[in-house]
């Protein structure tokens, strides 16, 4: 058990307490982006569903509830089918799809066979990271939701694809494997929300206490910091007086936002950060490739249709344009432009002439029509999460030129506008390019009012 977990002590400190029929009933996964809090908690789904795990005539082996067991309840769960298994929580799943993709049709390719039995195991690793993303839409979550009508469409895409991928054979199945990438991008972008609503945690509560198909049941909350307050609430419901054979897991890069009530009834595991040669293991036993600098993340969002360095370019021209707008506003006014904003300038405009975007506009409606093209569109929903923070970045890059440091009302202006800007397209689904022509309004009136 948990033997495709590494580099982690949690790890271990699970396998101790299942030895020791020792389990929580609700626990705590703590840690960094990509270091296995979701692999640890799908793979403690498995376990404590394990038909032989727990029967007296087992072998000591058998008792381990090993990775490859072949009870029905482990095959079910290893493809992220079974019935006892409800995921809620947003979190970017793109990047795992598109290099799981990647793997799958490199080793198809290396091959050179028509059959896709041939590359099982680089099927089953983007089949899995089609269903972990499918989860987040279990009908038990989306029952009566009006929005789940609207993707409903794309959710049977992605399952009639799945069905047909086990035998369809090449050249089709590069196509095929083209369409389910682009599908369950749209499906990230549409159907999921920043924020884990209430509704869906009520439901999940009501799923709870019915009785399991199997041994036991597990509910697994990603980015558990998200949660609406009132979602919060029903959760400590839940904690407080949980129904048998139930596990919740929650797992969050921060723990410190969730509210004091709800990790007091947690046991808490600390999944720490991997060193680079651990994770260059993790992506040659899962992926059977290199990681280059910038660890599993940096590998994963490569196979993403824009790169780091596009967004990069596209922070320094937005951030650039803004500093622009200002001095021109400034200057309209006959008042000086300050420090912090000629320093923007300095910094972001050569950095985006050398990625051939030009020189800096002065019109919102330009600059953010040129921005969302080469980020095709956004429909990769984490590209827009990922654009913003590297425009903070560029502005936190730009000041270090400065003597002194620049104002806490400098840096709360761009903080707070960016925010602005992911909650609009994450929560309230308002388009990129609306967001964007709003901040750089609103940013370049606010830095020449200062």
């Amino acid at each position: 058990m948990f033997e495709n977990l590494l580099g982690q002590s949690a790890a271990e400190r699970l396998i101790a307490d299942i030895g020791d029929n020792h389990l929580a009933p609700a626990m705590l996964f703590s840690g960094p982006p990509a270091s296995g809090k979701g692999t640890a908690a799908l793979e403690l789904a498995r376990v404590i569903s394990c038909e032989v795990l727990y029967e007296e005539s087992a072998s000591a082996n058998a008792a381990r509830a090993a990775w490859k067991c072949p009870c029905p309840a482990c095959s079910r769960h290893r493809l992220l089918t079974h019935p006892d298994l409800l995921c809620l929580g947003w979190k970017p799943f793109s990047a795992e799809i598109a290099a799981s993709a990647g793997a799958f049709m490199r080793e198809t390719s290396a091959v050179k066979t028509s059959s896709p039995g041939e590359s099982a195991a680089s099927r089953f690793l983007f089949v899995r990271s089609l269903r972990k993303l499918l989860a987040r839409f279990n009908p038990v979550l989306w029952e009566d939701e009006p929005k789940g009508k609207q993707i409903s469409p794309i959710v049977t895409s992605l399952e009639e694809g799945l069905n047909e991928l086990e035998f369809q054979t090449m050249p089709g199945l590069e196509k095929l494997t083209e369409d389910l990438v682009k599908n369950s991008f749209r499906l990230e972008s549409e159907g999921m929300g920043d924020t884990i609503p209430i509704a869906q945690l009520r439901r999940a509560a009501f799923w709870s206490r019915l009785a399991p198909a199997g041994r036991a049941k597990l509910i697994l909350i990603e980015n558990a910091d998200r949660m609406q307050d009132e979602a919060r609430n029903s959760l400590l419901k839940l904690l407080e007086e949980p129904p048998e054979r139930l596990t919740v897991v929650l797992a969050t890069p921060r723990p410190g936002s969730l509210l004091p009530t709800i990790v007091s009834r947690l046991r808490p595991y600390r999944f720490n950060a991997r060193d680079a040669a651990v994770e260059n293991e993790v992506i040659r036993r899962v992926f059977k490739d290199v990681c280059g600098e910038g660890g599993i993340s940096a590998y994963l969002e490569s196979f993403l249709p824009v790169s780091a360095n596009t967004l990069e370019a596209l922070a320094a021209f937005f951030a650039a344009s803004v500093a622009f707008k200002a001095a021109v506003l400034l200057k309209k006014q006959g008042r000086p432009i300050p420090e912090e904003t000629v320093l923007l300038g300095k910094y972001s405009a050569p950095r985006a002439e050398a990625a051939s975007l030009g020189r800096p506009q002065e019109e919102a409606s330009g600059v953010t029509s040129l921005i969302v093209e080469k980020a095709e569109k956004f429909e990769v929903r984490s590209l827009f999460s990922r654009f913003l923070a590297c425009v903070l970045e560029e502005v936190s890059q730009s000041q270090k030129a400065a003597d002194g440091l620049p104002s806490v009302a400098y840096n709360e202006l761009w903080k707070k506008n960016t925010q602005w800007a992911e909650t609009a397209v994450g929560i309230y689904k308002l388009r990129p390019a609306q967001a964007l022509e709003k901040i750089f309004t609103d940013l370049s009136r606010g830095m020449a009012e200062r």
